[in-house]
């Protein structure tokens, strides 16, 4: 394809158009519009990675609806459905179906004759995902939106209508392709995921103690269960110069990621004593993901923690084998029983004492580690393997959307671009 001199969307951003390509602002295709009071229609959603989906036919949508959906707005197909909050992550799409959708979107009718596959291919690209983050306002990223009247004057490159469809022809065989390769990877995953639960509970033969009396409540085999500051702990928070502190989102089943901790000042950590962590102490999650627990590691040891259960397992007790028991589906399941709260469920440290684990000789236990070490190990790297494939089929995807759309390549003659 013949080449254009760079044509920039916004400063900073330039991408090579082919030179018959036209350029129109987007308020001359589409037209704000904000219909509502159709509370009867399906409900639909812009997903980051799929566009404008219907809700119904995703299991991961945790957002609830409103109660009232009078505010929703309806769309039709060929419609351009913006997630105001969210445009900048990539959260565009122009719609297949009609049904309704936040009223927080913004929603754009179609006054046009292109093809609308091309249309959301394109908006969905990484260079216009690029546009709608420059258009973006906002002090924090989670309060970055954009509003219509910046979105008006968007450009929007247009390749001729054949070649509008041949691109989103292809787009559409050669997405499907690259997600049926990404869907068998997840779905491997799922059977490891649970084929390793399969592993830790033979493994820890809990099947085998639950029926012969050999469980024991949790505090009687270890020193200490306490929890951490839970009483307004922003108020020790300091931007330097603190102690670090472990919050729940830091937990994560048999590991702690350090990657977001805050701090504490050292008043804050002196009054919190309880709350102060040791190395191979293992804390708990008590709200989010209730029940994940991890083990201390030597770096943070001296550390302080916030809304966590703090378990100090004492010399009767490995911190590595009641790390493998507390992530186990039995504790999962017993922690699920336990947890209360109508509005965001919590684990408390009364419910804590009293999961009944498996009362062996630590030396059984310190075998019994040595051995899941092994085991698990294996079929994580196995987990990290399949998920670094379907990350590297992510970025491919993204990569072949964008050189096509941006007419990078002729999509007429391409075969097996992946």
């Amino acid at each position: 394809m013949t080449q254009a001199s760079p044509n920039r969307l916004s400063e900073g951003s330039s991408v090579s158009w082919p030179s018959q390509w036209r350029t129109v602002p987007l308020w001359s295709i589409f037209e704000r519009v904000k219909d509502i009071n159709h509370p009867q229609e399906e409900l639909l959603s812009v997903y980051r990675e799929h566009g404008v989906i219907k809700r119904a036919d995703r299991d991961d949508n945790h957002n609830k609806a409103a109660l009232d959906r009078n505010i929703y707005q309806l769309i039709h197909p060929g419609w351009l459905a913006v997630n105001r909050m969210k445009a900048w992550q990539g959260s565009v799409g122009v719609s297949p179906y009609r049904g309704i959708v936040s009223g927080h979107y913004i929603c754009f009718r179609p006054k046009h004759s292109e093809d609308p596959r091309f249309l959301n291919w394109l908006f969905r690209s990484a260079v216009y995902t690029a546009e709608f983050a420059s258009l973006s306002r906002g002090v924090r990223p989670n309060q970055v939106e954009i509003d219509n009247e910046w979105l008006r004057s968007l450009q929007v490159m247009l390749p001729p209508l054949e070649e509008q469809r041949r691109i989103a022809d292809f787009l559409d065989a050669e997405t499907a392709r690259i997600d049926q390769l990404a869907l068998k990877r997840r779905q491997m995953r799922s059977l490891l995921t649970l084929k390793r639960e399969r592993v830790i509970e033979s493994t820890l033969g809990l099947e085998r103690a639950q029926t012969t009396d050999g469980l024991v409540p949790l505090k009687h085999l270890v020193a200490d269960v306490t929890v951490g500051i839970v009483i307004t702990p922003a108020k020790w928070y300091v931007e330097v110069g603190g102690t670090p502190a472990l919050r729940g989102l830091n937990v994560k089943p048999g590991f702690i990621n350090t990657g977001d901790l805050v701090q504490i000042s050292a008043e804050g950590h002196a009054v919190n004593r309880k709350s102060q962590l040791n190395a191979g102490d293992v804390v708990v999650v008590r709200t989010g993901q209730a029940g994940a627990a991890a083990v201390v590691p030597a770096e943070l040891d001296g550390a302080n923690c916030i809304d966590l259960i703090v378990v100090r397992p004492g010399s009767k007790l490995s911190p590595r084998y009641l790390q493998y028991v507390l992530n186990s589906d039995y504790a999962s399941a017993r922690v699920t029983e336990h947890s209360v709260g109508s509005i965001q469920a919590h684990f408390n440290v009364g419910a804590m004492k009293q999961i009944p684990i498996p009362s062996i000789p630590r030396s059984e236990q310190d075998e019994i580690v040595r051995l899941l070490d092994t085991r698990v190990g294996a079929l994580d790297l196995l987990h990290r393997k399949l998920d670094s494939q379907e990350q590297l089929l992510t970025k491919r995807r993204q990569a072949l959307i964008t050189a096509a759309v941006t007419g990078q390549f002729d999509v007429s003659t391409a075969n097996g671009a992946t």
